[in-house]
């Protein structure tokens, strides 16, 4: 991939010593060079649920992902069910953000979606105006599509070798490298 777009993947490179974004990827969701840039980090679960954070929710143990670093009081969500969301936006094949959260909330309580196919973030990862090009021109990013398999069905402790996995060649090979040289 040579540029970001809604859909892709961003891969933090192997030693990126950002405690935010350390083996992280992020999920774009919205993506412009004059705006900025707004996703949420797949591979931070929190031990937090649902049920923890939102009261009309209790005994709904969905778990919950630190989207990012970024005003981390708010709660987002991708999903796969277009179908019941006029509001909701497709970022990749089969993966949609947001839509009406009351409508979700029912869904849910009538059992008529699965919650593994729904990912609950609190916050969100952004960048400002040209903020992530510069950032991927320095490689702190490695680039993949984004895909249903990756997104909801891989475990998060396996999010970022499976996505450099999937990319193959000398990405493949990335997954053995350890977080911090110095200590190998």
């Amino acid at each position: 991939m040579k540029e970001a777009t809604n859909g892709t993947l961003l891969i933090a490179e192997p030693f990126l010593k950002d405690a935010s974004f350390s083996r992280s990827v992020v999920l774009i969701c919205k993506h412009s060079k004059n705006f900025g840039t707004l996703g949420f980090t797949l591979n931070k679960k929190l031990l937090t649920t649902l049920s923890d954070v939102v009261t009309d929710m209790e005994g709904y143990k969905i778990p919950l992902y630190l989207g990012g670093p970024m005003q981390k009081d708010t709660i987002h969500y991708i999903h796969q069910y277009p179908q019941y969301f006029t509001d909701a936006v497709e970022i990749a094949k089969g993966i949609y953000w947001g839509g009406n959260f009351e409508t979700l909330k029912i869904l849910i309580k009538n059992r008529t979606i699965e919650p593994n196919k729904v990912k609950f973030f609190l916050g969100y990862s952004g960048w400002d105006s040209e903020q992530l090009e510069e950032e991927l021109i320095e490689n702190t990013w490695i680039m993949c599509q984004a895909n249903t398999v990756l997104v909801f069905d891989t475990k998060p402790s396996t999010v970022w070798n499976a996505s450099l996995t999937q990319l193959g060649g000398k990405f493949k090979m990335l997954v053995h490298f350890p977080k911090d040289p110095q200590l190998n």
